[in-house]
């Protein structure tokens, strides 16, 4: 990438490392069910990346996968069952869970489906309803 930055993460275990290069695309909280159940929290804090700037550079063969949605590919450690990545091949980018990146400078800028969340947040971020609509979604913004 232009700035040769990288990061790397790994599961909870260890058995599993990541790497990125770059800026992520977009940061961000995501209140969906989906993220919600997946993560066993109340919110998940993504941040998303171009695929080609994530690279499995350890444990590639200890990783599941599971599609349960056409926009989803959840991915995470079979040795430890820790959550590391979500493919979003509709979007284009893959989101690596910003818990797993301890030296990522996690910078949220919006939520996204914050029509079903559980934990209110008045951070004075912007609340899409449902996600933005260059990904399909209302563009509908919610109070805070």
């Amino acid at each position: 990438m232009s700035n040769g930055k990288s990061l790397s993460g790994k599961c909870f275990c260890g058995a599993v490392e990541i790497t990125v290069d770059g800026e992520p695309v977009a940061m961000g909280y995501c209140h969906c069910d989906s993220c919600r159940e997946w993560s066993a929290g109340p919110i998940n804090a993504f941040s998303l990346w171009p695929p080609q700037a994530v690279h499995i550079t350890r444990g590639a063969d200890k990783i599941g996968s599971y599609q349960k949605t056409e926009t989803s590919v959840r991915k995470w450690c079979t040795v430890c069952g820790g959550h590391l990545l979500t493919e979003h091949p509709t979007w284009g980018v893959t989101d690596v869970y910003a818990a797993i990146l301890p030296g990522l400078d996690f910078q949220p800028a919006l939520h996204v489906n914050y029509e079903t969340t559980v934990l209110h947040m008045g951070d004075g971020l912007p609340k899409q309803k449902d996600l933005p609509a260059e990904m399909g979604g209302s563009g509908m913004l919610l109070a805070d």
